[in-house]
């Protein structure tokens, strides 16, 4: 049935995807709420407001769940009786509070979901004791940053299990009718005391111009609510029991904020006021408003529980709960039906768990993202001008920025706004699950109102203008490679040809805006890689001059490959596409020169011959260079740029064979740049990589040696190396040190939560196994490299490959001991029935220990995990790296290929 209704919702019969759980966890602090004159975000709307001030761009809330617009929300609110506040969305430090930055402080895990959130359920862990807000903040900054940072759990407040488990679960019995189903259990010793209010309000999109129109909530009965709005119409709200509605509105309380006490009105704090400080004139009493909550007050005994339900839906209905229980177990059965497909092949029960929570984080954090860029530097026609001050601040030159999109995000409480990047790594498990929306995400930030008129793709709202890594199109290739897959081959053109044109408008600006000295090197500056080197090199170097990015280069590389293996694609449909594909082989081969000198001639490569390793280089305005020897993510990078010429190519694609052989016949000393080129067998597959059979493995020696960048669990950002040898640059007579820090970073110079130097970080990561996959799709089983170095162990690269893969996906599943290294050394994390099924997905990971290190719920980047679970399978996965053509004599398949399959009785000599 699930898969019924992705293909109802892709025909635009139904649109399954209206409502989902689009809610933030955090809205305050965000750059779209901040209207300070300096660009204070943090300060301007703290957590403290946000339960009396109304929110301009976006909503927030616990277990939130919104139409695609998030213009009617539905969330939960639990009160323990000894907490100092309504307990209405997550809580969490701000940048400045954390010793590593901002951090949310608490306990909750997005458990299940399925793509047209017809079924989600999370879980809330909630503690009985009052939470401990203050001690949290006070106890974090008194720590430096050589010091771990301070959780919830470590302040006693789940202490002999005086919690609640609050389960909320969402089920649809059709796109407009919402089944909501609240699930409180008292893990304490004794009864406890809990209030839970479901709520149901309208964003307020009124306040900020004249004369707009206003929405209404009304109660219709008891346990019944009407909800009007002039887009959406009518919906209809009935709550199971009986709870006491209250009603407010969703505005701004100037009382408290301004200390304008005459002003009148029941606002978005009435909830708060009334059930903690007895104010019964808070709430509306003539049961009217924009926002309502139906209060439901429980005392459960020591391990009991109590369910409340609810459901909304756009039509009137007789008997809401009859029927209530047999959706939701339909809708649990459809997605148990829907993920037992997928996950078949799988054979671990604890390998399913892990995926599917994955599945469900990455779900869970898709998020509505309303922003209108022009109209935040300018102000609201109902509101007081934006100080002069943010005109000349951030985001200015992005004034044709507006997204009003649901958009997949890392998480939702430190990434409640997209990262451009990011988003392009979430798109490989999404397309496991739900392809169209893989491809709709990709294309989005390629429409006019979110590229910039010059082709840049916006990096994230802190700094539309920073430059993230150039991975579109890779993610395009992969999506449209497991989605033909999925459809037996027929590949979705149209998306391809039509993601193509815009990115060729990127890769202009990159060319033209990156590459200082026009050389083939660039700089790209920040690429997600902060902390990880001597200088923050999104700012202005203090050695003056700027620097040749080992990085940035390779990603430029890579760039160029993807963008010729989709142009190689629409080239077998239309010829027309040739001429392109011609122009980035080229284009890479320039780079591949410029990057690792293997012609001879220059004299400023990326490539150190003395250390066998890539690094960055300074350029200063004396015009020394000066090689940056850190031996970090940056020299490893250039495994990403590989691609393979596959077999009768060349033959299919005439004018591309002739292009390139007038090319090579013009620049003969670029010829060997692609593998065999030149030697006999010419129907054998090329490589086109930075690396050729000797350098190659000299990277390998040292990504996979274990005292450098090979750990239990994946590969390092930075070389173990740098632990008992630092790097040390003198700048103006200061020493600027970079050490190998396996956690979180003891420096700040990059922001408080920059923390590469050391952890293993997800997204890098899966792109050395793809890389090592496609060097081994050209090279095979008789190209072996020592695994680990040192070991005497050699390994073929699929092997390697699948080496790295398997110590990524034991830091989430259990050891023989029972024990996920995600969780370090947490007692009641590993062994606790209540916490040790529930693994959080976070940003990195120490690069020592495995234990989870940053944001606790980075599933956009994270989930990946899901992909590295699912089996290869080499009669089909390999083909993902193989362009997609028709069988000709050079590239069918040999019945004696089916006997030789894994020996080495065929010897090669590829890359010797």
């Amino acid at each position: 049935m699930e898969k019924e209704r992705l293909e109802e919702d892709r025909l635009g019969k139904k649109d399954w995807r209206f409502f989902g759980p689009y809610l933030s966890d955090r809205q305050w602090g965000t750059v779209r709420e901040d209207y300070s004159p300096h660009g204070t975000a943090w300060d301007y709307f703290p957590h403290d407001h946000a339960r009396s001030r109304a929110y301009r761009w976006g909503e927030d809330g616990l277990a939130g769940f919104s139409d695609a617009k998030a213009r009617l929300c539905l969330s939960l609110a639990v009160w323990n009786e000894n907490d100092p506040i309504l307990k209405e969305r997550l809580f969490g430090l701000t940048n400045e509070e954390g010793n590593h930055g901002e951090d949310v402080k608490e306990l909750y895990y997005f458990l299940d979901a399925s793509p047209t959130h017809s079924y989600l359920k999370m879980l809330y862990k909630y503690p009985q004791k009052a939470y401990p807000y203050d001690h949290i903040v006070a106890e974090n900054k008194k720590r430096t940053q050589k010091q771990p940072e301070y959780e919830v759990y470590d302040t006693g407040c789940f202490a002999e299990n005086r919690y609640f488990d609050v389960f909320v679960e969402y089920a649809k019995q059709d796109t407009n009718d919402i089944l909501m189903r609240v699930t409180v259990c008292n893990r304490g010793p004794e009864t406890a005391k809990i209030h839970v209010l479901p709520q149901l309000w309208f964003r307020n999109t009124w306040s900020w111009f004249l004369n707009a129109l206003k929405p209404t909530v009304r109660a219709t009965g008891p346990n019944t609510i009407s909800a009007n709005h002039v887009e959406l119409g009518n919906y209809f709200g009935y709550y199971d029991g009986q709870p006491q509605l209250l009603f407010c509105e969703n505005e701004t309380n100037p009382r408290r904020l301004f200390e304008l006490e005459r002003s009148p009105g029941y606002f978005k704090d009435a909830f708060h006021d009334y059930l903690l400080h007895g104010r019964k004139d808070a709430v509306n009493p003539n049961h009217v408003g924009t926002k309502v909550a139906a209060h439901y007050s429980l005392s459960i005994p020591p391990g009991g529980q109590e369910t409340i339900r609810l459901r909304l839906a756009n039509k009137e209905l007789g008997k809401p709960f009859d029927k209530f229980e047999g959706i939701f177990e339909k809708r649990i059965a459809d997605t148990n039906e829907f993920y037992g497909e997928i996950q078949k092949d799988l054979s671990s029960e604890d390998a399913r768990l892990v995926q599917r929570q994955a599945f469900a984080g990455l779900i869970w954090s898709k998020q509505y993202f309303g922003y209108d860029v022009t109209r935040w530097l300018n102000g609201d026609p109902a509101q007081l001008p934006p100080p002069p001050e943010r005109k000349l601040g951030r985001n200015r030159d992005w004034t044709h920025l507006r997204n009003f999109d649901v958009i997949s995000m890392p998480d939702k409480w430190e990434y409640p706004w997209y990262a451009a990047w990011d988003l392009a790594f979430h798109m490989l498990p999404f397309a496991l699950l739900d392809p169209e929306f893989a491809k709709q995400q990709l294309l989005l930030f390629t429409l006019e109102r979110y590229m910039h008129p010059n082709g840049q793709l916006p990096a994230y709202e802190w700094a539309f203008g920073d430059v993230n890594p150039p991975v579109h199109a890779w993610a395009a290739w992969r999506v449209f490679q497991i989605d033909r897959k999925n459809h037996d081959g027929a590949g979705d053109l149209d998306f391809l040809e039509r993601i193509f044109h815009k990115l060729m408008l990127n890769f202009t600006w990159w060319v033209n805006r990156k590459d200082t000295e026009g050389r083939n090197v660039f700089q790209g500056g920040f690429l997600g890689l902060d902390n990880i080197g001597v200088f923050d090199r999104s700012a202005p170097l203090p050695t003056g001059g700027f620097i040749n990015q080992s990085d940035g280069t390779a990603w430029m590389a890579m760039y160029c490959l993807n963008m010729m293996r989709i142009a190689l694609e629409l080239a077998l449909n239309n010829p027309v596409y040739e001429d392109m594909a011609t122009k980035f082989f080229e284009h890479f081969l320039q780079i591949a020169d410029a990057m690792t000198n293997l012609t001879g001639l220059r004299k400023d490569s990326l490539w150190d011959e003395q250390d066998e390793f890539y690094y960055d280089e300074l350029n200063l305005p004396d015009k020394r260079m000066i090689k940056l020897r850190v031996r970090s993510m940056v020299g490893l990078i250039p495994l990403f740029a590989v691609e393979t010429l596959e077999p009768g190519m060349r033959q299919k694609l005439p004018r591309f064979n002739q292009r390139l052989h007038e090319f090579f016949e013009a620049r003969p000393d670029l010829a060997f740049l692609i593998s065999r080129w030149n030697e006999p067998g010419i129907g054998d597959r090329g490589l086109l990589s930075l690396l050729r059979g000797h350098r190659l493995k000299r990277i390998l020696k040292r990504m996979l040696d274990e005292t450098e960048f090979l750990s239990d669990h994946g590969i390092r950002a930075l070389s173990r190396y740098h632990k008992d040898h630092p790097y040390t640059f003198e700048c103006q007579g200061t020493e600027l040190t970079v050490q190998y820090q396996p956690a979180e970073s003891e420096s700040g110079l990059f922001g408080g939560n920059s923390n590469w130097r050391g952890p293993v970080w997800f997204p890098v990561n899966y792109l050395i196994v793809e890389s090592l996959q496609k060097f081994h799709h050209y090279y095979g089983e008789d190209f072996r490299v020592e695994c680990p170095t040192g070991s005497g162990k050699f390994l073929s690269l699929e092997e390697i490959a699948q080496e790295i893969g398997d110590r990524l996906t034991r830091l989430f599943l259990r050891d023989s001991e029972g024990r996920r290294p995600v969780f370090g050394d947490n007692p009641q994390f590993n062994s606790d029935p209540q916490f040790c099924n529930y693994p959080l997905f976070y940003e990195y990971f120490d690069g020592d220990t495995g234990r989870g290190v940053g944001a606790a719920h980075q599933t956009g980047w994270t989930a990946l995990v899901a992909k590295l679970l699912q089996p290869r399978r080499r009669d089909t996965e390999g083909a993902e790296n193989e362009l997609h053509q028709v069988e000709t004599p050079e590239n069918k398949p040999k019945a004696k290929d089916k006997s030789t399959k894994g020996s080495k009785a065929k010897k090669s000599t590829r890359g010797k």
